[in-house]
C-alpha cells in the first residue's frame, strides 16, 4: 500500500472507526490443545511479527488480537468485549517461513482466527430499505446445565459371526428408542435429543455403563459415558463477547433439540424433515425439506429457517411402485421388465408388510429364481419359500413364479416376497432420472416469489410439528419468537463501465435498473481478439435432418455479429464433419484434432485458435471432447447446439462471441474507475480456489481447483490450475503449489510479481475457516516466504450454501419480481458479531426467492474497511467474461467452480479409460485400494496443454 501503520491508523482514526481492536490480519489465540498442558506462548518466544512477510518495506503489519490462557479457559476472570489485558505483538509461529519450518499443526503454540471486523459497519448507501429475514431470536435460560454422553452402540454376535454389519442411521434411532422405551425412569425420552451418531445430550444426568437393548430379532450392547457438562451462561458469554472461541458443542446441543420435534411428528430424512407434497407422477412427489440451523448473530441466537423442495418415492407397496416407475409394467410379465425393475428397486429401502415393525432394509436386487424354487435349510431341514410363508406368517405368495427382493446383501440370506414389501418413506429421488414434465413441475415448485415463500417460512415456524413446537425445545430451555427479524440493507450504487466503440475507443455505459447492458449500435467489446486461424467441427450432420447444422445460413451472420462486437474474425479455414460416437473413443478423437490442427498449419500458417463444435444435443461425450482438446492437444473449442445456430438470434451469436473472446484474450468489458484501495499501488492477483467432490459411493478423487487474474487494471483475464486430491478431502492439498505456479505465470505474461493477493475460497462453512487460516494460508505463506516474496494478502470465504433468506417489507422496493434489489448490502443484526461478515445480493432475481452471497473475511493485510470491501465485491461481479449484467458470485470464485466442474470432466473420462483397462488386465492381479492417497493419482493426466495454460479454457 506504500503507508506505514502511523499512517494508516491515523486515516483510521480520522474517520472515526473505532478502537485498534480486531483490526488488520486475524486474531492470535493460544491453541486450546497447548493451553490444556499449559504451554502458554510469552512474549519472547513469539519472535519478530514482521517474519511472517506479507508487508513490503517500510508497511508495518496491522495487530491481531491476543488472548490470554486465562481468558480462554473460563468467562469468570474475562475482561469486557473489546479489551484486550496486556495484548503484545506476537509473531505467528505458523507463518514464520523458512524451507526447514514444518506444516502447522495441533502442537503450534498459537492459532489464528477469523478477524474482527475493523469498524461499526458500512455506510455507503444509493438508498436504504427495510427487509424482514427469516431469523427467529431465540431466547435460552442461561441456568441450564446439558450434559454430553458419548454413546457406542454394538450389536451382540454369536462366536461364528466373524464380521458384524454396520448399523444403519435409522436403526440407531429405533434402538435410542427402544432403550428410553424400556426404562423411562432412567432414560426420560422428552429431556434428550440424539445426532444419530455418537453424541447424546440431555438436560438430566443418566446413567453410564452398558446396557442391553433387544431390537427385533437382534441384540445390541449400548454403551454410554459422560463427557462433558455443558453449561448454557457460557454461551451467554460469547454472544457478549467475553470468550473467544464458539462453543459448538452447546450449539450443536441446542440444535438438535430444535430438530427433534419435527423428527418425531414428520417423516424423517437424515438431518431434515419434510411434508408430503405435490404428485410428480411416477411414484414420486416433490415435498417440502425443512432446513433449521442455528445462528450467532448480532442480535443474539437466532433460528434460521428455510425449506427446499426435493423429489421423493411415495411410501406405496413395491407393485404398485413399479406400476407407476415403468411404463406399460404388468406383474404377470415380469421377465420382459426384469431388468428395469432392478434398476428401479436397486438401493431403495423397504418395510415388510408382513411384519409390525418400522425397521427398514435396502434392496440389493432380484433373485434368479421365482419363489417357488426358492428353498434354504432350517435345522438341516430343506424348507421351501413359499411353504415357510405359510407355515411362519399365514401368508399365501400370490406371484410364485416372479423373482423375490433380496434385502440388505445379495447372498440369498435375505430373501423377501415382492408383494410382501412396502417403499419406505423419505427417500429422495435422482432429479437426473425425473421425465421433462416432472423437472418442470419440480421447477416451478422450488422458485416461488418471495412473498410465498416468506409466508410458507411463517406457517413453518407456528406449526406445532415444526420447530418450536413440543416438549424437547421447552425442557431445554428455548424459546423461538414467531416474528422474523427487521434488519436494515443499503443499496450499493452500479459502478460505471466501459465498452469498446469503432476506431479502438471507449465509451461509458451505464446499466439500468436490473444491473443489465447489451452491446447494440455502436457498442462493441473493449478488446476484440483478431481470429486468423478457426474451423467448425459438425456432429450434426449424419442425425436427423431437422438437426442438423445450416452452415450457409448460420457462418456469415456469425462472422458478421463477430465482427460489429470488435472481433475482426474472416472465414473458417477448415469445416469438418464427424459422427457422434467418436465422442467416446479417445484415441480416434485425438487423431481427427491432431488432423485438423495439422492442416490449420498448412492452410493458415500456425496453430488452430478456435474450434467452433456443433452439436445436436447435449451428449456425454462432451467431457471427452474437453479432455482430449485441453490436455492432449492444445486446441481451444466452443460447442453449440444446433437448435440456437441454425435461429442465429442476435442475443444468441452475441453472448457466443463474448465467451469466443474471452478464451482467446480478449477483454469484454471493464470498470470506469479503478478497483478500490488498489489504485497506482502495484499489481493485484485475485485468486478463486475451489473443490469439486465425487459421489459418497465413488472412489474418485476430490478435485481442487484455482484460478487467478493475469491482467490489470481490468482484471479480466484468468489462468487456471487443476489438481486431483483425496477422496472428499475439502482441504486443499496443493494449494501452495498451484498459486505459485500462476504468480509464475502472472511474471510470464506481465514481467513483474503481483504484490497484492485477493484470495476467495469458495465451498467452505464456518468450522472449516480454522483450517482455510491455519492450514491453507500457512501453507501458501510459507512457500511465498522460501521464495523470499512477500505479497500482502486478503483471504474472503464467499458462501452460497446458506438458507438465510431476505424480504422487502414494503412492495415498492421490491420491484417487479419482489425481490431485494440488486446492489443491497446487509452487515448488520443477522450477521457473526465475531467476524468480519456481510450479505451482498450483487444480481438482480428475475424469477423465484434472490439468495445473497455471503462473504467472510477471515484475514486482511490491505487495511479494509467495510465499505471499500463490500464496494470492490459488488463492482467487480459485474465483470464477468459470460454476460452482460452483474452476477450472484464474484468471478473469481465462479471460475473455480467452472474449472473444477472442467477437472471432474476430466475425471469422468479417466474413470472410463481405469475401467477399461481393468477389465483387460489379468484378473488375478491385486485390486486397487478402494479410496487411494493423493501420491497415487497422475496429475499430469489433469495438466491443460501448455498452448492453453493462460487462456480461460474453462467458460
Amino acid at each position: 500500500m506504500g503507508r506505514g501503520r502511523d499512517a494508516w491508523h491515523h486515516q483510521q482514526e480520522q474517520q472515526g472507526r473505532g478502537s485498534n481492536q480486531g483490526r488488520g490480519r486475524g486474531q492470535v489465540v493460544p491453541n486450546p490443545s497447548a493451553v490444556q498442558q499449559g504451554h502458554v506462548p510469552t512474549e519472547s518466544s513469539r519472535g519478530d511479527w514482521r517474519s511472517c512477510g506479507g508487508r513490503g518495506p517500510g508497511v508495518g503489519p496491522s495487530f491481531p488480537r491476543v488472548v490470554s490462557a486465562q481468558m480462554h479457559r473460563s468467562s469468570s476472570t474475562s475482561s469486557p468485549a473489546g479489551h484486550v489485558p496486556g495484548a503484545v505483538v506476537p509473531a505467528m509461529e505458523s507463518l514464520t517461513i523458512s524451507k526447514s519450518t514444518p506444516p502447522l499443526s495441533s502442537s503450534s503454540t498459537e492459532i489464528i482466527l477469523p478477524m474482527k471486523r475493523p469498524d461499526n459497519g458500512g455506510t455507503n448507501a444509493f438508498k436504504k430499505l427495510s427487509l424482514l429475514v427469516n431469523h427467529f431470536v431465540v431466547k435460552f435460560d442461561p441456568e441450564k446445565i446439558i450434559w454430553h454422553y458419548d454413546v457406542d452402540v454394538k450389536p451382540m454376535l454369536a462366536p461364528s459371526d466373524r464380521h458384524p454389519v454396520k448399523i444403519s442411521k435409522s436403526n440407531l434411532y429405533l434402538i435410542r428408542r427402544q432403550m428410553f422405551k424400556v426404562d423411562p425412569e432412567q432414560f426420560p425420552f422428552d429431556m434428550t435429543v440424539y445426532d444419530g451418531e455418537k453424541s447424546i445430550f440431555s438436560v438430566v444426568e443418566l446413567p453410564t455403563g452398558e446396557f442391553k437393548v433387544q431390537l427385533f430379532e437382534s441384540s445390541y450392547l449400548v454403551t454410554l459415558k459422560l463427557v462433558n457438562e455443558l453449561r448454557l451462561s457460557q454461551l451467554n458469554d460469547y454472544i457478549g463477547g467475553k470468550v473467544p472461541s464458539v462453543p459448538r458443542d452447546i450449539l450443536q446441543a441446542m440444535d438438535l433439540a430444535l430438530k427433534e420435534n419435527p423428527k418425531r411428528c414428520m417423516l424423517s430424512l437424515t438431518h431434515s424433515s419434510h411434508h408430503r407434497g405435490d404428485d410428480l407422477g411416477g411414484g414420486i412427489i416433490a415435498s417440502r425439506e425443512s432446513k433449521y440451523s442455528l445462528k450467532q448473530t448480532s442480535q443474539g441466537l437466532a433460528l434460521c429457517l428455510d425449506y427446499s423442495v426435493m423429489p421423493f418415492c411415495k411410501p406405496l407397496p413395491v407393485i404398485e411402485y413399479l406400476e407407476k416407475q415403468i411404463d406399460g409394467f404388468d406383474i404377470n410379465s415380469f421377465g420382459n421388465f426384469k431388468e428395469k425393475v432392478e434398476q428401479s428397486l436397486k438401493g431403495l429401502e423397504v418395510y415388510k408388510s408382513h411384519l409390525n415393525t418400522n425397521r427398514r432394509h435396502k434392496i440389493a436386487g432380484l433373485t434368479p429364481n421365482g419363489a417357488r424354487d426358492i428353498s434354504f435349510s432350517i435345522e438341516d431341514q430343506q424348507t421351501g419359500l413359499v411353504d415357510y410363508f405359510k407355515r411362519k406368517y399365514d401368508k399365501d405368495i400370490k406371484y410364485q413364479g416372479i423373482p423375490c427382493l433380496e434385502l440388505g446383501k445379495k447372498n440369498g440370506s435375505h430373501v423377501v416376497p415382492i408383494e410382501f414389501c412396502v417403499v419406505a418413506e423419505g427417500q429422495r429421488y435422482p432429479k437426473e432420472l425425473l421425465d421433462r414434465d416432472a423437472t418442470k413441475k419440480l421447477k416451478n415448485l422450488s422458485l416461488p416469489s418471495p412473498t410465498v415463500r416468506q409466508n410458507i417460512i411463517c406457517d413453518m415456524v407456528k406449526d406445532a410439528n415444526g420447530p418450536c413446537g413440543g416438549q424437547v425445545v421447552q425442557n431445554f430451555g428455548m424459546e423461538a419468537s414467531k416474528d422474523m427479524t427487521r434488519v436494515e440493507g443499503r443499496v450499493l450504487i452500479s459502478p460505471q463501465l466501459f465498452a469498446g466503440a469503432p476506431r479502438g475507443k471507449k465509451i461509458k455505459i451505464n446499466v439500468n435498473e436490473k444491473c443489465h447492458w447489451n452491446l447494440v449500435g455502436d457498442r462493441c467489446l473493449v478488446e476484440g481478439i483478431k481470429i486468423d486461424r478457426w474451423a467448425i467441427l459438425d456432429f450434426t450432420c449424419y442425425g436427423p435432418y431437422k438437426q442438423r447444422l445450416r452452415p450457409d445460413f448460420f457462418v456469415p451472420r456469425f462472422i458478421e455479429r463477430c465482427n460489429n462486437l470488435g472481433i475482426d474474425i474472416g472465414d473458417p479455414l477448415h469445416y469438418q464433419d464427424a459422427r457422434m460416437n467418436i465422442l467416446y473413443s479417445e484415441d480416434g478423437l485425438r487423431k481427427m484434432l491432431e488432423d485438423i490442427q495439422r492442416q490449420s498449419n498448412e492452410k493458415g500458417g500456425g496453430h488452430l485458435q478456435l474450434l467452433l463444435c456443433v452439436m445436436a444435443e447435449q451428449h456425454p461425450g462432451y467431457g471427452c471432447l474437453k479432455f482430449v482438446s485441453e490436455t492432449k492437444v492444445g486446441i481451444m473449442t466452443q460447442c453449440c447446439l444446433s437448435a440456437g445456430a441454425n435461429q442465429a438470434k442476435d442475443q444468441y451469436l452475441a453472448n457466443l462471441a463474448l465467451k469466443i473472446n474471452a478464451k482467446l484474450g480478449g477483454h469484454n468489458v471493464e470498470i470506469v474507475e479503478p478497483l478500490l484501495r488498489f489504485k497506482g499501488e502495484g499489481d493485484v492477483m485475485f485468486i478463486g480456489a475451489d473443490v469439486n467432490h465425487p459421489g459418497k459411493n465413488s472412489t474418485s478423487p476430490s478435485i481442487a481447483a484455482v484460478v487467478a487474474s493475469m491482467s490489470l487494471p481490468a482484471a479480466n483475464r484468468y489462468a487456471a490450475r487443476i489438481c486431483p486430491q483425496d477422496h472428499r478431502s475439502e482441504k486443499i492439498q496443493d494449494f501452495s503449489n498451484m498459486c505459485l505456479e500462476l504468480v509464475e505465470s502472472y511474471y510470464k505474461l506481465n514481467k513483474r510479481m503481483p504484490g497484492k493477493i485477493v484470495m476467495f475460497r469458495d465451498g467452505v462453512s464456518e468450522t472449516q475457516f480454522d483450517m482455510v487460516l491455519n492450514e491453507e494460508l500457512a501453507d501458501v505463506k510459507r512457500a511465498f516466504q522460501a521464495m523470499n516474496y512477500f505479497p500482502t494478502v486478503t483471504l474472503i470465504v464467499a458462501q452460497k450454501r446458506h438458507h438465510t433468506r431476505f424480504f422487502p417489507m414494503h412492495k415498492q422496493d421490491g420491484g417487479s419480481s419482489g425481490n431485494v434489489p440488486p446492489g443491497t448490502v446487509i452487515d448488520s443484526t443477522v450477521v457473526d458479531p465475531s467476524g468480519f461478515h456481510f450479505h451482498l445480493f450483487s444480481q438482480y432475481g428475475m424469477i423465484g426467492t434472490s439468495k445473497s452471497t455471503q462473504y467472510h473475511v477471515l484475514w486482511d493485510e490491505h487495511g479494509f474497511s467495510s465499505d471499500h470491501i463490500q464496494q470492490l465485491i459488488h463492482s467487480m461481479c459485474f465483470t464477468s467474461a459470460r454476460c452482460t449484467k452483474s452476477v450472484s458470485l464474484i468471478p473469481p470464485v465462479k471460475y473455480a467452480d467452472l474449472t473444477a466442474y472442467r477437472g471432474w470432466l476430466y475425471q469422468q473420462v479417466l474413470d472410463r479409460q481405469s475401467q477399461v483397462s481393468s477389465r483387460s488386465s489379468s484378473s488375478s492381479a491385486p485390486a486397487p485400494p478402494s479410496q487411494p492417497s493423493a501420491a497415487a493419482f497422475d496429475k499430469s493426466s489433469y495438466r491443460v496443454h501448455p498452448d492453453l495454460q493462460h487462456s480461460m479454457f474453462f467458460i
